[in-house]
């Protein structure tokens, strides 16, 4: 039974893991820079670990903003988060799993007669602010930093590139484990109130209740990442590669450090004990942090021409709406859970109070309990009058918050219809220039095919100067061979020292005029400028291919034999050979297979 009422958080983090993941490893997926296996399996590792080690301080932010007492309305509570999630995705809107959790708990506050703690709340709406603009602030520092230590090192593209993978895994697994210390107060920082479990003590380490359920909802972000995220890891990734590879790093790790600093007890209290304010520990959006890092950087680097106003007002929008529309969905959803299928969905203060006398022996706790009950107890009496007005308010504010729900649906109904219409106007403008359009596209076919034939008569022609130059430098360097072997003998015999020497400087003249050969150079120019399509085919279908190997599939495709391209490209019949074996392995071609037939087929 406990098992059901947790599946609501359940599914809330394996949505979690199946989105956000993409923030933390999207850029390295996407870019093919790591596999997604690898970023699937270190991010599940890490988002267990931050969440288990350090996901104690939003969730107490969390409890102290409402805590749901009873196991039907943790269930109620998760669901309704879970639900605005996927129905503001649904109609894309900018949408936080962070603000839904937060609206949905305040749902319940309303529906309980609880107060809403404003301190907690407070905090919590702040860093809704604070987290994109210290994302944007993180984005700079960093950008400038490390573009000024590049600058400086000047170090190689190869090791550069050798780097940046490193850094995308590293920061990675910062950012899962922040990630998991962050978030899991949203999967499942409801259910601590309701769920009291003993501790487990393991000998080396002791995991208390609150962690055996950050156990269990981070396993399901991680299940979320490994089976879900590998599209919109592939999606976000290539989005984010619009940025240089340092660039994707950069906002990356400070995504990674705004949840971290929002989710770290230590550095919270570091920065009160040197006087300063603690830091809040609270869930935030980690969309919205990548969103303020990228439009830092855009800031930095164009300043607002590189900012999209119009995506900033559909996050805005979003940031209203997801609590708003979480808050009145929990509080139908309580009363229908309540009502109609009898679940308890909050404890009464009696209940709470016998729960406490049976947890706390102590006599002071004893002593609070007592008077908290007595008060309890005067309270209710004072309150007799008014039962009438409480048994009928919540539905009344169920009415209200039906008749707000309906005049949303006809407002995004009414936003539709006129999406439509505008829709409808431009398909009949786009109907009327395709028809003027494809009168100019039959122009152009005509002028086109006439430019295609030729320019396949200007590619044969060049082709066949091509073979011809090919052949040139073929019989050039058999001669200079021979010629050289000549020299090498005549040099052997000669007893004349005057002779040998001269016949030395032509040996050597013979070894430059061989290795400086113009010809070749003009052979090497034709075949780059003729096998463009060719090279980006090999590109696209085997990615890891050097220069050498895909001049050799030119040399291959032209049916030169290897001690004709070993003459064309001056190196010896074994080391073509060689490349050739190479090459076979790295385009995966059997050995009963025709690696002529193979490139020619590209």
């Amino acid at each position: 039974m406990v098992l059901f009422f947790l599946s609501s958080g359940l599914f809330l983090g394996w949505s979690l893991g199946a989105n956000d993941a993409a923030n933390v490893f999207g850029s390295a997926v996407g870019s093919k820079m790591v596999k997604f296996r690898t970023a699937a399996i270190i991010a599940g590792i890490f988002v267990i670990l931050g969440a288990v080690i350090q996901g104690a301080g939003a969730s107490h932010t969390l409890g102290k903003l409402g805590a749901v007492s009873a196991l039907g309305g943790s269930f109620t509570v998760a669901l309704a988060a879970g639900l605005t999630v996927f129905a503001m995705t649904k109609w894309k809107v900018p949408v936080s799993t962070s603000q839904a959790i937060v609206g949905a708990i305040i749902g319940w506050n309303f529906y309980t007669g609880n107060a809403t703690d404003m301190s907690s709340l407070t905090k919590i709406v702040s860093t809704w602010v604070a987290g994109p603009i210290l994302g944007g602030i993180f984005a700079i520092v960093l950008y400038l930093a490390i573009s000024s230590y590049l600058n400086k090192a000047k170090i190689h593209l190869v090791k550069l590139d050798a780097y940046v993978r490193f850094g995308l895994l590293a920061v990675g697994a910062f950012g899962s484990y922040s990630l998991g210390a962050n978030n899991i107060a949203n999967v499942m920082g409801v259910f601590i109130p309701a769920i009291p479990l003993d501790p487990i003590d393991f000998g080396l380490f002791t995991l208390s209740g609150a962690q055996q359920l950050f156990l269990v909802g981070s396993i399901a972000i991680a299940i979320g990442i490994i089976t879900f995220s590998k599209r919109v890891m592939n999606t976000v990734g290539n989005d984010l590669m619009d940025l240089s590879p340092v660039s994707a790093l950069v906002v990356v790790l400070s995504h990674s450090l705004v949840l971290f600093v929002f989710s770290s007890q230590g550095l919270s209290n570091f920065v009160q004990s040197i006087g300063l304010p603690a830091i809040p520990l609270v869930p935030v959006s980690s969309s919205q942090a990548i969103v303020g890092a990228i439009i830092g950087l855009g800031l930095l680097k164009g300043g607002g021409r590189n900012v999209n106003f119009k995506v900033l007002g559909s996050i805005s929008i979003g940031w209203i709406t997801t609590p708003i529309i979480a808050g009145v969905m929990a509080f139908i959803s309580l009363f229908f859970v309540n009502n109609v299928f009898k679940v308890q969905v909050a404890q009464d203060q009696p209940a709470i109070i016998e729960q406490h006398e049976a947890n706390n022996t102590s006599q002071e706790t004893t002593i609070i309990l007592n008077d908290s009950l007595s008060d309890n107890t005067n309270t209710l009496d004072a309150d007799e009058p008014k039962s009438t007005k409480e048994t009928y308010l919540p539905f009344l504010i169920s009415l209200v918050a039906l008749i707000l729900l309906i005049i949303l649906f006809f407002f995004f109904s009414y936003k539709r219809k006129q999406l439509i219409k505008e829709n409808n106007s431009r398909e009949r403008a786009s109907l009327e220039q395709i028809k003027y359009l494809e009168k100019q596209v039959n122009i152009l076919q005509k002028k086109a095919d006439h430019a295609h034939k030729e320019l396949e008569s200007e590619i044969k022609y060049k082709k066949k100067q091509m073979m011809t130059l090919a052949l040139n430098i073929i019989q050039k360097n058999e001669f200079i061979q021979t010629l050289r072997n000549k020299v090498v003998k005549l040099k052997s015999t000669a007893s004349n020292p005057k002779m040998q020497e001269d016949l030395q400087k032509l040996s050597l003249v013979i070894n430059e005029h061989l290795y400086l050969d113009r010809d070749r150079k003009t052979f090497q120019l034709y075949v780059e400028e003729l096998n463009q399509d060719f090279y980006h085919r090999l590109e696209q279908k085997y990615g890891d291919l050097t220069t050498n190997e895909k001049r050799l599939c030119a040399l291959l495709r032209l049916n030169l034999a290897s001690k004709e391209i070993a003459s064309v490209l001056n190196i010896s019949p074994k080391s073509v050979e060689m490349n050739r074996y190479r090459l076979r392995k790295k385009l995966k071609i059997s050995g009963s297979e025709n690696l002529h037939e193979i490139i020619q087929s590209i």
